[in-house]
């Protein structure tokens, strides 16, 4: 498998990430915006927020978080919308003059909120991880990892057992 060192400059530091062959083109086609992941996010459009798929979009990514190509595994796109958060406006009693019901941030990020609503609906699956897929200017795409607690081909994994079952 071929690696190669990539420095990535965070506020005031440098790191140095190392990207298999598979994460670079990827990366490439996001930071170019290219016609096949917009051709993808428009068929994901109109999926539902949550659409099982059969195999995940970005495999080496999806093995690293625990991703297995066997039976109780199951890998969830799922659609988050943008958007910042509003309060409601204030209907009796004093109105003070910047009325606080705008500029209102979220104490989670999107991933967070997509991996909560994944849990919610999924509630017997437990989440191996979670990886970012696409964004566009209405949506956030991520693709979430759920195991099956009580599968039997879980059950005698033992590394897939000591992250589900126990954890």
């Amino acid at each position: 498998m071929l690696r190669i060192q990539l420095r990535h400059i965070k506020g005031d530091k440098i790191v140095a990430l190392m990207l298999t062959a598979q994460d670079q083109v990827w990366l490439k086609h996001w930071q170019q915006n290219s016609p096949e992941i917009r051709k993808n996010a428009i068929e994901w459009r109109k999926q539902p927020a949550f659409h099982r798929v059969d195999k995940p979009s970005r495999i080496s990514r999806a093995r690293r978080l625990g991703y297995k190509a066997k039976q109780g595994i199951v890998v969830i796109r799922t659609r988050v919308g943008t958007g910042g958060m509003r309060r409601q406006r204030p209907v009796a009693g004093r109105r003070q003059k910047h009325l606080g019901v705008t500029r209102i941030k979220a104490d989670v990020n999107m991933q967070q909120v997509a991996e909560n609503r994944t849990k919610e609906k999924y509630k017997n699956m437990r989440m191996l991880g979670s990886y970012f897929l696409y964004k566009d200017g209405f949506h956030y795409w991520f693709e979430v990892i759920l195991a099956d607690r009580v599968h039997p081909r879980i059950t005698k994994d033992k590394e897939l057992r000591k992250r589900v079952i126990s954890a």
